[in-house]
C-alpha cells in the first residue's frame, strides 16, 4: 500500500551544527506512478535467489543524536561489506557517532565489523525487507553499493544486470516513497570507446561496452529523472578506480593498482594483466570516502548536476611500477594481458575532468601518486621486505 508523505530536504544553518528540515508535498499519486515504473523491471525468480546468495548487499545507517548530527534519523548504504561500505562506516560512525550508523549486508561480518558499530542483514532484492529496514530504523540517507563489478559483471551478465538493475529501482523506489536522500557510486565504467577519453567531462556521449557501465549510466539517468520528476534528493559521483590499502581486490578492472602492492609486499614480484602504458583515472580510497561524504552534505543550491566527475591522478602500470620501485628496489613487473580487462580499460577514460565538482562544492583531493605508493607499502609492508628496505 502506498501512502501520501512529505518530500524532505535538507540544509545546514549558517554558524550551526544542527540539520533542520524543511518539507513539502509529495502527492500518492505521483508516488504509485513512481512505485509502478520500478516494480515492472524485477528480473526472474532464478535470478532473485542467484543474487541473494552470491551478491554483497550490505546497508549503513544513521540515526540523529546531538550537534553534530544527521537529518531525521539515521543513513543506510547497501554494500556494506565491499571495498567501500566498511570505511565509508568508520568515516560516518567517527562524524555521526557510532550507534547513528547501521552497516548491513547479506553475508555474515567479520569479527571486527560486527563489533565496531550495528549490523543488519539486508538483500538488495528483497523489497518488503528494505522499506523494513527503512521504517523500522527511522533512515533518512542511503548509501548504494550493492554492484558486480566490471569483469565479475561480464562473467554473470544475468546476475549483474539482477543486482545492478533491479536492485537499483527497487531502492529508487524506497528513497522516493521514504524522502530519503539517496547516493548512487557511478563510475569511469559509465563511458565507453565513443566518449572523450583525455580529458572525460561530465557531460559527454555515453555508451559502455559492459553491463556494468550499462547499468551505471541507467542508475545516474533514473537518478536524475526521479529528481526532476519527483523531487527525489538524488547525488552520484562517478569514482574512478579506488585504492585502497585494508581491503582485497573485487573484481573490477583497476584491481591491478590494489594487487600490485600485496605481491610487491610478499614476494618483490607482480603479474600485470594490462599493458603497461594503459592509463586510467586512480584515486586513493581516503579521498574517495571523503568526496562521498561532502557531496551528501553540500547545500542543494550549490549543486548545479546530480551526477559530477571526481579524480585525484592518472598513471600506467609501468608509471606506478617505478614508483615502487623508489621504496622497494628488487620489485620486478611482467605483463599477461587479459584481453577481456584490456578491452574494458581501452573504452574507458585516461583522465576525469572534475572541474565542475571543485568549483561547485569545493572537492580537493589530498593523495596524489608519490604519497599513494608511501601510504599503500607502510600499510602492507610493515613487518616485511618494505620495512627491511627502509
Amino acid at each position: 500500500r502506498v501512502r501520501s508523505g512529505t518530500r524532505c530536504g535538507w540544509r545546514r544553518e549558517a554558524g550551526k551544527g544542527d540539520v533542520t528540515v524543511a518539507t513539502g508535498a509529495l502527492r500518492g499519486e505521483s508516488l504509485r506512478r513512481a512505485r509502478g515504473l520500478v516494480r515492472g523491471g524485477a528480473g526472474s525468480g532464478g535470478e532473485r535467489i542467484k543474487a541473494r546468495r552470491l551478491l554483497r548487499a550490505p546497508v549503513c545507517r544513521l540515526r540523529s543524536h546531538g550537534a553534530r548530527s544527521l537529518p531525521g534519523s539515521g543513513a543506510a548504504a547497501e554494500g556494506g561489506l565491499g571495498q567501500l561500505g566498511v570505511g565509508l562506516a568508520n568515516l560516518l560512525r567517527k562524524r555521526f557517532g557510532k550507534d547513528n550508523v547501521i552497516l548491513s549486508d547479506i553475508r555474515k561480518p567479520p569479527d571486527h565489523v560486527f563489533h565496531s558499530g550495528p549490523f543488519i542483514y539486508s538483500d538488495i532484492l528483497d523489497y518488503k525487507n528494505l522499506r523494513e529496514i527503512v521504517v523500522n530504523n527511522r533512515i533518512t540517507w542511503v548509501f548504494h553499493y550493492s554492484a558486480l563489478l566490471s569483469a565479475v559483471g561480464e562473467a554473470n551478465v544475468p546476475l549483474a544486470r539482477a543486482v545492478n538493475i533491479t536492485g537499483l529501482h527497487n531502492i529508487l523506489d524506497v528513497a522516493a516513497e521514504h524522502n530519503l536522500r539517496l547516493f548512487i557510486p557511478s563510475t569511469i565504467g559509465a563511458f565507453g570507446p565513443t566518449s572523450p577519453r583525455n580529458p572525460t567531462p561530465d557531460l559527454c556521449i555515453q555508451r559502455p561496452r559492459t553491463i556494468y557501465g550499462v547499468s551505471k549510466v541507467h542508475a545516474e539517468l533514473m537518478g536524475e529523472y526521479y529528481h526532476h520528476r519527483y523531487g527525489l534528493d538524488f547525488r552520484c559521483l562517478r569514482y574512478p578506480g579506488i585504492i585502497s590499502a585494508d581491503s582485497q581486490p573485487g573484481g573490477g578492472t583497476t584491481d591491478y593498482a590494489v594487487q600490485i602492492f600485496h605481491d610487491a609486499t610478499k614476494s618483490g614480484k607482480f603479474e600485470c594483466n594490462l599493458k603497461a602504458s594503459t592509463r586510467l583515472p586512480m584515486m586513493y580510497i581516503d579521498d574517495c570516502l571523503r568526496a562521498t561524504l561532502e557531496v551528501m552534505e553540500a547545500p542543494a543550491e550549490r549543486l548545479s548536476m546530480r551526477t559530477y566527475n571526481v579524480n585525484a591522478m592518472s598513471f600506467t602500470p609501468e608509471e606506478l611500477a617505478q614508483e615502487v620501485l623508489k621504496h622497494v628496489p628488487e620489485f620486478q613487473i611482467t605483463y599477461h594481458v587479459d584481453p577481456v580487462r584490456q578491452a574494458i580499460a581501452d573504452s574507458w577514460p585516461m583522465n576525469f575532468d572534475d572541474s565542475n565538482a571543485r568549483k561547485d562544492w569545493g572537492w580537493k583531493h589530498d593523495f596524489d601518486l608519490p604519497e599513494l605508493v608511501t601510504t599503500m607499502l607502510n600499510f602492507h609492508g610493515s613487518d616485511t621486505r618494505v620495512a627491511q628496505a627502509n
